[in-house]
């Protein structure tokens, strides 16, 4: 019990951390009169090229910051929780792969906001899970579809306001599935059932065969 507290604590440091300087940025843009929009995206334009990196951390206003601020924490928590070994590479594949895509697909514009990197984190979960075929790890999967099944539309044009970055949500479902793909076969597995079981001696069955014939032919 004492070790999944500290395990459930330790997930939620990145998150937490996370969460403190995007509501920094956030603050000091607002209590200083800045404007840090020019750090997000600007698709195929040099001046965009840094937003890659920096974009999930600045957004429009504290009410798009807010409706990030939860999806956020819990599935990032979720992948420090159930991949903790492989978390970190995972975040940093998912944050620069959205990114990256985002500069190449999306429209003029300044692309902002971490929500590229939720849809990356709920696809990974969700496909991950079901790839392993762990019980725990689906039950993660359907979760996150219970939760956040609604999100898929907003990666269409079609669905989403003028000024949603469908690219960057289409971006970051491109970056999960491919990192659930990539890392199938690392982080935690499906335990087999007959992994504990030793190898059975083919001599020593032909052995116990024979003996058994021989007492058969006796009795009869």
């Amino acid at each position: 019990m004492k070790y999944e507290l500290q395990k459930m604590l330790l997930a939620a440091v990145i998150p937490l951390f996370l969460l403190l300087v995007i509501g920094l940025m956030k603050f000091l843009e607002t209590g200083m009169d800045w404007d840090f929009t020019h750090l997000g995206i600007y698709p195929m334009e040099q001046r965009g090229v840094f937003g890659i990196f920096a974009h999930p951390l600045v957004h429009a206003s504290w009410r798009h910051l807010l409706a990030n601020a939860f999806p956020l924490f819990f599935l990032t928590w979720c992948l420090y929780y159930f991949y903790q070994d492989i978390a970190s590479l995972i975040l940093i594949i998912i944050w620069l792969l959205e990114g990256g895509l985002t500069f190449c697909i999306g429209h003029p514009g300044w692309h902002v906001g971490a929500s590229g990197i939720i849809y990356g984190l709920a696809f990974f979960l969700f496909f991950s899970g079901l790839l392993r075929r762990h019980v725990p790890l689906i039950a993660v999967a359907l979760l996150v579809t219970f939760l956040y099944g609604g999100l898929v539309w907003n990666m269409f044009p079609h669905f989403v306001k003028a000024t949603t970055s469908w690219e960057g949500h289409l971006s970051g479902a491109v970056a999960g599935i491919a990192c659930a793909l990539l890392f199938r076969h690392k982080g935690p597995q499906r335990e087999d059932p007959f992994a504990d079981e030793e190898p059975e001696d083919p001599v020593l069955l032909l052995r116990n065969d024979k003996n058994a014939e021989m007492e058969h032919e006796n009795e009869g």
